[in-house]
């Protein structure tokens, strides 16, 4: 019988304890909360900065665009008042140099010589401040200054219906760029000067 050699018993290995997939526990580190940049940090003022500039710059741009119309207007009223007292002083210098044209022209002058009080700048705030020029008054007074009266009548009225027209003309163009109260007034005075000029040349009582 052949000999055996006898094997020895095995001796199971020696484990940690915790199961193959399982790690021990212990105190977790926390997580670090990423620190901002230097880079970051200068784009973020940037952009507050640009942000709250644009916001001044806005505001700025609305102050001055309110700054420029009111200057606008006040030319433009200040320009038409002075064409309103122009025209009126040509009625005057006709009404001297032609008395027998009075009753023909007052009515006309009249209505010219409300212009000047419509057409003044008022500051905002403060309307219905507004005052007649001393030239526009509802009695005709003769002007000393200005171009001379044609001799002849039908002359005179043809040249005040020239003005009469002329200043139509340059107000309708005018008022595309008035702003709109102005624009309004300008119209209306346009349209006022225009029947004067057919008034002034057509036939009374025809």
């Amino acid at each position: 019988m052949p000999w055996i050699t006898p094997r020895p018993p095995s001796v199971p290995a020696r484990t940690s304890g915790f199961p193959e997939s399982a790690e021990p526990a212990g105190p977790r580190r926390p997580s670090r909360t990423p620190r901002p940049t230097r880079r970051s940090v200068l784009v973020t003022a940037v952009g507050a900065g640009g942000a709250a500039l644009l916001t001044g710059c806005s505001d700025a741009g609305d102050a001055s665009g309110a700054i420029a119309e009111v200057s606008l207007e006040r030319r433009m009223r200040e320009g038409a008042v002075r064409d309103s007292e122009e025209l009126l002083e040509r009625y005057d210098r006709t009404i001297a140099a032609h008395p027998d044209l009075a009753g023909r022209l007052t009515p006309l002058r009249a209505s010219v010589a409300a212009h000047p009080a419509a057409l003044a700048f008022v500051e905002p705030g403060r309307s219905g401040e507004r005052q007649a020029s001393p030239s526009a008054s509802a009695t005709a007074t003769p002007a000393p200054s200005g171009e001379p009266v044609p001799p002849k009548a039908a002359d005179a009225l043809a040249e005040l219906a020239d003005a009469e027209r002329s200043l139509a003309e340059t107000r309708t163009v005018a008022l595309a760029g008035a702003p709109g109260e102005l624009a309004r007034l300008l119209a209306s005075v346009a349209a006022c000067g225009a029947v004067h000029a057919y008034l002034l040349t057509s036939t009374p009582g025809a």
